[in-house]
């Protein structure tokens, strides 16, 4: 009865999610592409071995990274079968992946759509990353006989008291997973009350993503080319926080000071170029110039798949999505970078990570933006400073490196079905 409400619910909305997804194709068109896979209607699509992963957006198709070059490693031939519901993860994925892997889309949640999923790419296993769960999806897995693993899994506080609200939705999902790895010993217990009967900790696999060689070289020519100029990095900031960040810098930091932003969202680059310009503020596009010139305040970052390069060049990282109440961004791949990092009041998202860089004193947090700024201006001037937060940077993200090893440890039982070859039972987790 509970699942017959659930589905009730999607039935009227189903007409609303249709005219959603034509209105994010009008700014991102690839939201218009293969666009029946969202009911579940695939090609035919020839039948082989295949490992489904879910990874729904951006920062998930990169964590994901890591743990895909070990699934090719221990089962080569086997198909790696990718889905995602956002048009940037799916682009991230052509980027990071070419034809290593197979792209869908993840139907929306409609019974006879998962059904549908399963019966076309029939995977030996699925893995969703994060926590990424929908009720008839996991109940179609079930009644299919398809096992699912929930990887790199974490649960803030603030999702859990979300999750007990539903609990009658809640605990069957929860109990139907195969196995959790969950990235923090408090991700674990939340999951638990929830009513998850095995979890493991794992650890957080952004830790092991591979830094691309390209990158590191990318972001080391822009900072010759810039002469010395020191740089702020505004890192994946979100709607309603550029504004108040830029104000704070433009009027703290001497104007030889280059401003990087990069906003979280492809979306936003025309709006955040717009608010700049409306600030007085002279700005190049990356997308349309090359590095910027000794006038220029501000250098957007309107390009795909260049994060690693930008914390390259930088002196200091401000992390978005931490000003507002939105629970912050990735500090990893910064710290990964050797990059001094700074993050907001609001690192929900991000709880433990963002707390054991602050303690190993890769990063600092700013109670708002006009603190962020007098911290900026500090550690500009501050080269010993900036030293010794990159060199804390460096150990606080391989110190925490392992999570894909300990994952694949827990699909031991499931890689079976895939290579039919027995391996030794795995103690309970």
């Amino acid at each position: 009865m509970t699942r017959i409400l659930y589905n009730l619910i999607w039935l009227l909305v189903l007409l609303l999610a249709g005219l959603r997804l034509l209105w994010r194709g009008t700014a991102e068109k690839g939201y218009r592409e293969a666009m029946k896979e969202r009911l579940g209607l695939f090609t035919n699509v020839p039948q082989q071995p295949t490992i489904w992963i879910h990874a729904v957006s951006v920062g998930e198709t990169r964590a994901a990274q890591p743990l895909i070059a070990a699934l090719q490693k221990a089962v080569p031939g086997t198909r790696i079968l990718l889905t995602q519901t956002t048009a940037t993860g799916r682009a991230t994925a052509r980027n990071l992946y070419g034809d290593e892997v197979t792209l869908a889309w993840l139907p929306w949640d409609l019974p006879w759509a998962q059904r549908a999923f399963l019966a076309r790419w029939q995977p030996a296993f699925g893995i969703l990353l994060e926590t990424e769960l929908w009720p008839n999806l996991l109940a179609a897995c079930r009644q299919t006989g398809v096992p699912v693993a929930l990887l790199n899994a974490r649960m803030s506080e603030r999702s859990a008291r979300g999750y007990a609200r539903i609990a009658w939705l809640t605990r069957p999902m929860l109990e139907s997973l195969q196995v959790i790895a969950a990235q923090t010993a408090a991700d674990a217990a939340r999951l638990r009350d929830l009513g998850a009967p095995r979890v493991a900790v794992c650890g957080n696999l952004k830790f092991d993503v591979a830094i691309p060689h390209a990158q590191r070289e990318l972001g080391a020519s822009w900072r010759a080319a810039l002469g010395g100029r020191r740089v702020v990095l505004l890192a994946s900031t979100r709607e309603g926080e550029e504004e108040v960040l830029l104000s704070a810098l433009d009027s703290t930091l001497p104007a030889e000071v280059l401003i990087a932003l990069v906003p979280r969202h492809p979306q936003r680059f025309d709006e955040v170029a717009a608010q700049v310009l409306q600030r007085g503020l002279s700005m190049v596009r990356r997308s349309q110039q090359g590095v910027p010139g000794p006038n220029a305040r501000v250098w957007l970052g309107d390009s795909m798949g260049e994060m690693f390069a930008w914390y390259a060049m930088a002196d200091v990282a401000v992390i978005g999505g931490s000003w507002l109440p939105l629970g912050g961004q990735n500090l990893i791949e910064a710290c990964a970078m050797a990059c001094p990092v700074i993050v907001g009041p609001h690192t929900f998202n991000f709880t433990q990570a963002t707390e054991d860089a602050i303690a190993a004193g890769a990063a600092v947090r700013a109670a708002d933006a006009g603190a962020m700024a007098v911290c900026v201006a500090r550690l500009i001037d501050d080269d010993a400073g900036r030293g010794a937060m990159s060199a804390a940077a460096l150990a606080f993200a391989a110190q925490h490196g392992g999570a894909t090893g300990r994952c694949m440890t827990l699909l031991r039982p499931l890689l079976v079905r895939v290579t039919g070859t027995q391996t030794a039972p795995l103690s309970a987790p």
